[in-house]
């Protein structure tokens, strides 16, 4: 009987212990969420409350009547997608390279690569401000998708090669016994193995622009102006409105849930990728 019993404790201390980490995440979300559904006389209340008297969903309505946040949203699922498409494009094939044509110029790619994932964004702002001005390219979502494709490609290239690592390299051998040039046993063979990986890496991709506000503070004004910058453009001179802008954070943090869940299959599988092999 105690031998019974033991591990059913065990079992619930771990879900227990499970319960609270997951809570400790969801609960500032939680938060944010309950106080954008709060009237806007409820939101200033000293104390706060954590749940709303009354339901209201004003504070959604005054953003979305706003002209500024819809287009806000718009140039960053436009800048976002667009960054995510060309870090994919440059980082899949030369994952793949680096790590099944293993040289010494490939691995100092991959180190070159992690180094500039450790360069302060910051530090890049000046001179990529210097460089899409003489290019035309300020205030511009061509400017911004080349800047955010900067930062998210030493990501991508890390993470697709860390996938690619678990492809055995009989796959492309066989591949080209069977009459494959390499271009097709990589067009035909990998990459439809590499689904998972694909699928978290463009997820995290597009989390690392959507998310994105220093380049965007730097390198727009009006015209391209991002959400993450409208957001926090309800903190003014004239105090901060926190229905608005939690409800706003709301409407921005949707997109990247609807995606994860979306993606849920792919993320678990490409996650895994590689974790057994026999």
């Amino acid at each position: 009987m105690l031998s019974a019993r033991r591990p059913n404790l065990n079992g619930m201390v771990i879900n227990a212990a499970a319960f609270v980490l997951v809570l400790s995440y969801a609960l500032p979300y939680i938060y944010l969420l309950m106080t954008s559904i709060k009237p806007a006389a409820d939101v200033q209340q000293i104390p706060p409350s954590f749940f709303p008297a009354v339901i209201s969903f004003e504070n959604f309505r005054d953003v979305l009547q706003s002209s500024t946040l819809p287009r806000a949203f718009a140039s960053s699922l436009t800048v976002a997608v667009l960054t995510t498409i060309l870090s994919l494009a440059v980082a899949i094939p030369a994952a793949y390279v680096a790590t099944q044509y293993r040289r010494r110029i490939t691995t100092l790619f991959l180190l070159f690569a992690l180094v500039t994932r450790m360069v302060p964004s910051v530090s890049l702002g000046v001179p990529l401000f210097q460089l899409l001005k003489s290019l035309g390219l300020l205030d511009t979502v061509p400017g911004l998708v080349l800047a955010h494709t900067s930062a998210a490609v030493p990501l991508a290239l890390l993470l697709m090669a860390a996938f690619f690592e678990g492809v055995p390299k009989d796959l492309e051998e066989a591949a080209r016994m069977d009459g494959c040039t390499r271009f097709q046993a990589f067009l035909k063979v990998i990459l439809p193995i590499m689904t998972g990986g694909i699928a978290v890496t463009a997820l995290f991709t597009f989390i690392t622009s959507w998310n994105e506000f220093l380049y965007a503070l730097l390198l727009t004004s009006e015209a391209t102006k991002t959400a993450p910058i409208v957001i926090a453009e309800y903190n003014s001179v004239y105090g901060l409105a926190w229905g608005a802008m939690t409800a706003a954070a709301v409407l921005y943090s949707l997109p990247v849930i609807i995606i994860t869940l979306a993606l849920q299959k792919q993320i678990v599988g490409g996650l895994t990728f590689g974790a057994v092999k026999g």
